[in-house]
C-alpha cells in the first residue's frame, strides 16, 4: 500500500513550520512534497538589515533541504489547482510544467503586495518584499550618495540625496531607521561638496508611527526616527509619483530619486481561483484550519481567515506570529486526518508581543506586554530574532559582531537592477532577467508578488525591459553601471525615481487602502489571476504570446515517478500552455535597453505580473 502524500505550497512562516513540524509526526508514513519557487526560507524580519549592509543575503535565507529532513522540495511555482482531481499543475525555474497529485493540500500562499491607484506609484516605486529588492536598494542608496558627492549642482546632490519610504508600520520604519544611519556613515567618510546632509522621509495617513504597537511604544520609536534626523510626516502620503520627485497629499513637492513602498500587502490571489468561501480575499477555514466540506484541504497564513477564539465573530491578523502558530496547528491537524498524529486541536494563540529593530543599539519592544525601549529593548529583539530564526543562528551573531567593531562597507554590487524588480512584480524574491522563460508570469506558491496578469504587448514576450533612468548608474564603464557609448546595452534614458523602471501601469487598488503594514510574513507567494474553480490558470489567461520551455512537460505518476506525458486525473482540464518555441520572437530589444547583469545572457524581458485585495502583513 502506497504512503499517502501532502503537498505544501509556499515555503514562507506558515508553509516552513507546517512542513518542518510533519517531518518529525510523520516519521516515513506519509510523503512530503514542499512546492515553493526558491531553495530557501526567507526571516524577512532581517531584511531592512540586508538593505542597510549589516546582514549578508545568505544570512537571512535558510535552506530548505538543509533543514527539513524527510521533506521533498520541487522548484516551481503553483498556476493551477484541481480540487476533484487532487492535482497541483506548477511551473518550475526553467519554464518546464509538471502535476502533483496530493492527499492532503496544505495551501500556505502567503501575501503579495498591494498596490494603490495612485499615478505613478507602480512606475517609479520599489517595493521590500524579497532578498532582490534589499540588494537593489542596497546598491540604489549606495550609488545615489556616491552620485550626490560627485555633483557641483546643489539641487541635484539634494534630490539624490531624499530618500522617501511609503508606510510607518514594521518596514517601512525600519528601513529608513536604518537607511538614515547607513547613509549617515557613507558622508562621514566621503563628505559630499555641497555640505549636505542624506535626507529620509517616512510617510504615512496614520496618526502615529507603528499604529500597530502600543501607543507609548509608537512615541519611542518615533523619538527615535526624528532623533536621527529621519523626517516623519505622519497624515501625509503620496498624490502623484514622477521621474523626478513626488507630490505629496500636502500639496508638498519632493524632488528625489528613491521611492520606498511599504504600505502593506494582501493574500495571495491564487485561493480565490478555487471558488471557495473567502472573507476579504482569505480562504474561510474553521478553527481547526480545514476548509468545510474539503477534508483534504488546509489553509494557514496569510492566505486563511482563521478564527480568532479569543475575540469571537473576529480572525487572527495577517503577521509572521500567527502564520508561524498556524503552521504547526496545522501539521498536528493534517497528521491526524491521515491517522498518524494524535487528536487534531484548534487554533488558539496568546499575544507574544512586537519588537522593532530601530539600529544600533536603539530599538522597540513589548515582550509579554511589557513595554521597553533603548539598549534593553535593542537587546530583547536581536534575542527574539535569534531564538526565532530556524538557522543561521551564529552567521547572523557573527554579523552582528562585526558591524558593531568594523565599518561598513559601502560597495555597489550591481547584481539587480531596477527593472528586475517592479513594484508589481509576480515574484519578488526571484529578480527578473532578460530571455527567462515564463519570467514573472501568474502566479506562484511560495513567492510575495503583484498579482498575475497579462502585460501589454510591449512587455510581453520579445518585449523590452524597462528604460534605464540616470540616478540608477554609476559612471560609465564601472561595474553594475551602463556600458561605455558604443557598447551593447546603450545608454539609459533620462531620470526617473528609484531606478530604471518598467514601463507604465496604472497603480492598483487594495481593497482597504490602508497605508501601514504588520509584522511581514514572508508566506512567499505569487500573484495569479483568478478563474473558474479546477481550471488551469495559463487557460484563465487572456491569449498572449506563447512561451518557449526549457524543459518537457511532466507529471507526476500516483507513485511518484515521472513519465513522458502528463497524467491527469478525470475530468481534470489540460493545461493550456505552450511548450514549443514561439512563432514570432517578438522585436529585438532597443539599443538603449540595459546591459545584463553579471552571468545572464542579453535578451528582452518577459514579464505577466498583476492586481491587487487587502490585508496588512
Amino acid at each position: 500500500m502506497s504512503r499517502p502524500r501532502i503537498v505544501i505550497v509556499g515555503a514562507g512562516f506558515a508553509g516552513y513550520r507546517t512542513a518542518r513540524t510533519l517531518s518529525r509526526l510523520t516519521r516515513h508514513q506519509a510523503d512530503i512534497v514542499l512546492l515553493n519557487p526558491t531553495d530557501y526560507f526567507l526571516y524577512l524580519p532581517l531584511l531592512p538589515q540586508v538593505a542597510a549592509g549589516i546582514l549578508e543575503p545568505r544570512r537571512v535565507s535558510v535552506s530548505l533541504s538543509g533543514t527539513l529532513p524527510r521533506v521533498r522540495l520541487v522548484l516551481g511555482e503553483a498556476d493551477g489547482i484541481d480540487l476533484d482531481g487532487r492535482t497541483v499543475h506548477y511551473t518550475d525555474p526553467e519554464g518546464g510544467e509538471g502535476t502533483l497529485r496530493y492527499d492532503r493540500l496544505v495551501l500556505a500562499a502567503g501575501s503579495v503586495n498591494k498596490l494603490l491607484p495612485i499615478p505613478g506609484v507602480a512606475e517609479h516605486a520599489h517595493g521590500f518584499r524579497g532578498l532582490p529588492e534589499a540588494l537593489y536598494l542596497r546598491d540604489h542608496v549606495t550609488r545615489q550618495v556616491e552620485l550626490a558627492a560627485a555633483a557641483d549642482d546643489r539641487a541635484e546632490c539634494a534630490a539624490r540625496c531624499t530618500f522617501v519610504v511609503v508606510g510607518a508600520g514594521y518596514t517601512g520604519t525600519e528601513v529608513a531607521a536604518h537607511g538614515q544611519m547607513y547613509t549617515d556613515a557613507q558622508v562621514r567618510r566621503h563628505p559630499m561638496r555641497t555640505g549636505m546632509r542624506p535626507r529620509w522621509m517616512l510617510l504615512d495617513v496614520a496618526e502615529r508611527v507603528l499604529p500597530e504597537m502600543d501607543e507609548r511604544l509608537s512615541r519611542t520609536a518615533e523619538r527615535v526616527l526624528r532623533q536621527r534626523g529621519v523626517d516623519v510626516r505622519m497624515g501625509t502620503s503620496v498624490k502623484e509619483a514622477t521621474h523626478d520627485g513626488v507630490l505629496l497629499t500636502d500639496g508638498t513637492t519632493v524632488d528625489t530619486r528613491t521611492l520606498v513602498w511599504c504600505v502593506g500587502v494582501r493574500p495571495d490571489p491564487l485561493v480565490e481561483s478555487l471558488g471557495l468561501p473567502m472573507e476579504r480575499g482569505r480562504l474561510l477555514v474553521d478553527p481547526h484550519l480545514q476548509v468545510p466540506g474539503r477534508p483534504e484541504l488546509f489553509a494557514c497564513g496569510d492566505v486563511a481567515a482563521v478564527p480568532d477564539l479569543t475575540k469571537p465573530g473576529q480572525y487572527t491578523p495577517m503577521t509572521a506570529q500567527h502564520a508561524w502558530r498556524h503552521g504547526k496547528v496545522c501539521a498536528e491537524n493534517v497528521a491526524a486526518s491521515l491517522g498518524i498524529g494524535g487528536q487534531r486541536r484548534a487554533y488558539r494563540h496568546r499575544d507574544m508581543g512586537f519588537v522593532v529593530d530601530l539600529g544600533g543599539a536603539k530599538a522597540a519592544a513589548n515582550p509579554l506586554g511589557v513595554p521597553m525601549s533603548g539598549p534593553a529593548a535593542g537587546a530583547v529583539t536581536r534575542g527574539y530574532h535569534l531564538a526565532a530564526m530556524p538557522g543561521n543562528r551564529v552567521r547572523v551573531a557573527a554579523d552582528w559582531l562585526l558591524d558593531a567593531v568594523l565599518p561598513r562597507q559601502a560597495v555597489q554590487l550591481g547584481l539587480v537592477r531596477s527593472w528586475s524588480v517592479p513594484l508589481e512584480s509576480a515574484s519578488p524574491e526571484v529578480a527578473r532577467v532578460p530571455g527567462r522563460p515564463d519570467a514573472g508570469s501568474a502566479g506562484s506558491a511560495g513567492s510575495a508578488g503583484g498579482p498575475g496578469r497579462t502585460e501589454p504587448a510591449e512587455r510581453r514576450q520579445g518585449g523590452e525591459p524597462a528604460k534605464a533612468r540616470p540616478g540608477e548608474e554609476p559612471a560609465k564603464g564601472q561595474p553594475g553601471g551602463e556600458p561605455a557609448k558604443g557598447q551593447p546595452g546603450g545608454e539609459p534614458a533620462k531620470a526617473q525615481p528609484g531606478g530604471e523602471p518598467a514601463r507604465k501601469h496604472p497603480g492598483r487598488p487594495g481593497a482597504d487602502g490602508a497605508s501601514g503594514e504588520r509584522h511581514r510574513t514572508s508566506e512567499s507567494a505569487r500573484p495569479r489571476p483568478a478563474h473558474a474553480p479546477g481550471t488551469s490558470r495559463k487557460a484563465a489567461e487572456p491569449s498572449a504570446a506563447p512561451k518557449p520551455s526549457t524543459g518537457a512537460r511532466r507529471s507526476e505518476a500516483p507513485g511518484g515517478t515521472r513519465s513522458s506525458g502528463r497524467t491527469r486525473s478525470p475530468g481534470a482540464p489540460a493545461p493550456t500552455r505552450s511548450a514549443g518555441p514561439p512563432a514570432d520572437p517578438g522585436p529585438e530589444p532597443p539599443p538603449n535597453q540595459p546591459p545584463p547583469g553579471p552571468d545572464i545572457a542579453p535578451g528582452p524581458v518577459k514579464r505577466t505580473d498583476g492586481p491587487a485585495v487587502e490585508g496588512d502583513s
